[in-house]
């Protein structure tokens, strides 16, 4: 779902041009889905996708949606076979009309050629569809033009996060192999574990704070500096210092560490892309980095949380007026203990396959 954050204006005028648009508006050509488009008084609010098929009931979040953000017309599209689509087409315009909304449209598309469930006049929607093409419309050139970027599926953008590999991934691997040793060494020599616990995470913190400075002067962590910071981002009270400093401007920092870390440290970062995605209205690349941090841990809380309030919903703003400071962060955690450290502790004797 993209929410209204500035975006540039695309002017549509026919069903063609709401299917040409639409892979803009959702990042990518949609296959087998949902597309319910919000709009007020005529601009567009909210774009919504789910995967079809999909269970009764899986639109209802839409209605607290549609009042916070006071649509008053909606635009139904469906991608794939009628026996998938016309149920999800359905359930969308009786939602609509139990809250009063306006359907302007309502289409499925599927093979080169769309059907409107809103016209039945064969002069202009005739019973075997109309054909369409999405990459020759103006409003595609229009969209281009205007920096709009449509990958060819969801796929496509799910490897804009998928893991590095080749050399990125070897050293990567190098450099975590030598952070975990120097955690390793440094507990070997603590002798209490909170003084230890202590001096960590205050060296962790000010590497997050730097981290955020550095790339937010568009530069890349090296490998040694990324690796530490994944180890870093294991212990909750260091996680949350990178959330409570959430701006998009960060999003392509955890955007490239989700992509370098060693998968058992994606979790925090992949989480704190999502939260980052979110904020920028990029619903769904939010739920594809949310896929990753479950893949590799189900029960990452910070995950879970962001997936129920993604599934609902729900505005990134109930969040962002909610986070509290790093101040407040230090009042209601109290001081550093070992306690703090069994996340890290547990992922440090998890050591990944040998790589030839």
């Amino acid at each position: 779902m993209t929410t209204d954050a500035p975006a540039p204006c695309l002017t549509l005028t026919s069903p063609a041009d709401l299917l040409a648009a639409v892979p803009y508006l959702v990042g990518f050509h949609p296959e087998d889905s949902l597309i319910v488009i919000g709009l007020h008084h005529g601009h567009a609010k909210v774009a919504a996708r789910w995967n079809l098929p999909f269970p009764r009931g899986t639109l209802d979040p839409l209605t607290a949606l549609f009042d916070r953000e006071g649509i008053t017309e909606m635009v139904i599209v469906g991608y794939g076979r009628g026996e998938a689509v016309t149920p999800a087409v359905d359930e969308a315009r009786l939602l609509a009309t139990a809250s009063d909304i306006h359907v302007g449209e309502a289409i499925r598309a599927h093979e080169g050629r769309y059907w409107s469930y809103i016209c039945d006049l064969p002069r202009c929607c005739p019973p075997e569809g109309t054909p369409y093409d999405p990459t020759t419309s103006q409003i595609a050139a229009e969209a281009t033009v205007r920096g709009m970027v449509a990958l060819p599926d969801r796929r496509a953008l799910e490897r804009t996060i998928a893991p590095a590999t080749g050399p990125v991934r070897m050293a990567m691997r190098r450099a975590t192999a030598t952070a975990v040793a120097e955690v390793r060494a440094r507990l070997t020599a603590a002798t209490d574990l909170d003084t230890f616990a202590h001096d960590y995470v205050t060296e962790a913190l000010t590497g997050v704070r730097a981290a955020l400075t550095t790339h937010g002067g568009r530069l890349r962590l090296d490998d040694t500096e990324a690796a530490r910071l994944g180890l870093a981002l294991s212990v909750i009270r260091v996680r949350d210092e990178a959330w409570t400093m959430m701006h998009e401007a960060h999003l392509p920092l955890w955007k490239d560490l989700t992509r370098r870390l060693e998968p058992r440290f994606v979790p925090p970062a992949a989480s704190l892309l999502a939260m980052a995605a979110w904020r920028t209205g990029d619903n769904i690349l939010a739920t594809i980095a949310l896929e990753r941090a479950l893949t590799t841990d189900p029960h990452y809380s910070m995950a879970n949380l962001l997936t129920h309030a993604l599934q609902s919903l729900l505005s990134p703003d109930i969040v962002r007026d909610r986070l509290p400071t790093p101040g407040e962060l230090d009042t209601a955690m109290g001081p550093a203990n070992g306690g703090w450290l069994i996340p890290l502790l547990g992922l440090l004797d998890d050591e990944p396959p040998p790589t030839a």
